[in-house]
């Protein structure tokens, strides 16, 4: 049983893997036996993780959301490795503002940046179709692989405004319009790939994670666990079972489906 979970002699790239979860995708494809490509905007600090992964394993740049970009990664990774078999599009944006006092203000609908909302498109939409173009290509051709989409709880249900206020029911922030709408249309995509390459025998899946606590304000925390039927948030480990089994054999009848690991955060 276990050797179907074996990625011995598999190639995978991970997009913004030096992010929180991204490392940890990394970490869990090396443990199964890949060879990992770590692929982030800094290329410098792809490299530099890349070598804690161990022997065999290889840095790169990559902008996900430029075509050039993703075309010189994709040669770097086949001169190389000679091949593709698992892809994971994980990078994404998640708003961030310069200035915290503005926040509350900038993040509301009216008032979005329109900056933003396009920004957000280009990375978690075009990155997504960009990389499972070029990289999928090769898997096209060789007519095998496995792409994981990394989609969001908020991908299936609206952003509940009221984890964001604070213990005297403030509001301190506002999830945004952008990350739900485009973790939505990583689903859409995950189930048109699933079809369009069936017959070349790649499966397109998505995972969905829950939030990670990492360093919240203890109300957000509070208020996020509470809505979770476990009782708390995700850890940044918890999500490496469901990265290699979407990767590896053991999930080779599963595609187009997305994959919630929320600790029932989406049942209630």
């Amino acid at each position: 049983m276990m050797e179907l979970f074996s990625l011995k002699g598999k190639t995978a790239i991970v997009t913004g893997a030096c992010g929180l979860l991204g490392k940890q995708h990394c970490f869990a494809l090396a443990e199964a036996g890949a060879k990992v490509i770590v692929a982030d905007v800094d290329e410098s600090t792809s490299k530099k993780f890349a070598l804690e992964l161990g022997d065999g394993h290889m840095g790169i740049g990559l902008d996900v959301s430029t075509d050039l970009s993703v075309m010189e990664a994709k040669e770097a990774v086949l001169e190389r490795y000679g091949k593709i078999d698992v892809l994971v599009n994980n990078a994404a944006i998640n708003d961030m503002f310069e200035n915290p006092t503005a926040a509350l203000e900038l993040s509301k609908f009216e008032n979005y940046p329109i900056s933003l909302w396009k920004k957000s498109i280009d990375v978690n939409v075009t990155g997504v179709f960009l990389c499972s173009q070029i990289f999928g290509s090769v898997m096209a051709e060789a007519q095998s692989g496995s792409i994981i989409n990394i989609a969001s709880t908020y991908a299936v249900t609206a952003p509940d405004q009221k984890l964001y206020q604070n213990e005297k029911l403030e509001q301190t922030f506002y999830k945004s319009a952008a990350y739900p709408t485009t973790k939505g249309a990583v689903l859409s995509f995950t189930k048109f790939l699933a079809a369009y390459w069936g017959n070349k025998n790649i499966r397109v899946n998505a995972l969905s994670p829950g939030g990670v606590q990492n360093g919240q304000e203890d109300f957000f925390i509070k208020n996020y666990s509470n809505r979770t039927v476990l009782g708390r948030m995700g850890d940044k480990t918890d999500y490496k079972g469901a990265i290699v089994f979407l990767a590896s054999e053991a999930s080779s009848y599963m595609t187009g489906a997305n994959l919630v690991v929320d600790g029932g955060w989406t049942i209630i």
